[in-house]
């Protein structure tokens, strides 16, 4: 599996993105200073995203981005597919001439259909796992931490 920065950033900002929408379009600006991810770089990635239909952009003051679609529609491969991430764990890109001696349409290497049954898997597993899943998750990790907050004692306790 080759999962690069870029895809890993797409997901990150869709989940910043899906945490805030609910108070009007998001800037990238704001996602960029969150997530400490380079502004021309969520910029490339967000058009990207636009043009796959996963996010609409608003213009002018107050602008910035909004999903496109429901979070439950809106899966990880979604996006990861959107900023042109490969999904691929073969050395071939699927066209089987991985062989360490290709002939002259190619051969298989003898682990070819590990790793496409593993790419199969993967897609599998990434199409299961929608945007509302990973903001639940984030949500519930937030009120976990208040509650820990909340029952800290406090380190000022009189001598």
């Amino acid at each position: 599996m080759r999962l690069t920065t870029k895809g890993r950033f797409a997901v990150t900002a869709m989940i910043d993105l899906a945490l805030r929408q609910d108070k009007g379009p998001v800037t990238l600006s704001g996602i960029s200073q969150r997530q400490e991810i380079s502004l021309s770089y969520l910029e490339q990635l967000f058009g990207k995203l636009r043009r796959h239909e996963i996010v609409d952009s608003v213009r002018g003051p107050g602008g910035g981005y909004t999903l496109a679609r429901r979070m439950e529609d809106v899966t990880v491969a979604d996006i990861i597919i959107a900023v042109d991430e490969p999904l691929d764990a073969t050395q071939c890109g699927g066209k089987e001439n991985c062989g360490s001696h290709p002939k002259e349409h190619g051969t298989r290497c003898m682990t070819h259909d590990l790793w496409a049954t593993l790419n199969a898997k993967m897609v599998d597993y990434l199409d299961s796992v929608s945007l509302r899943d990973l903001v639940e998750q984030q949500k519930q990790k937030s009120n976990d931490q208040s509650v820990v907050k909340m029952h800290r004692p406090n380190n000022t306790a009189a001598a």
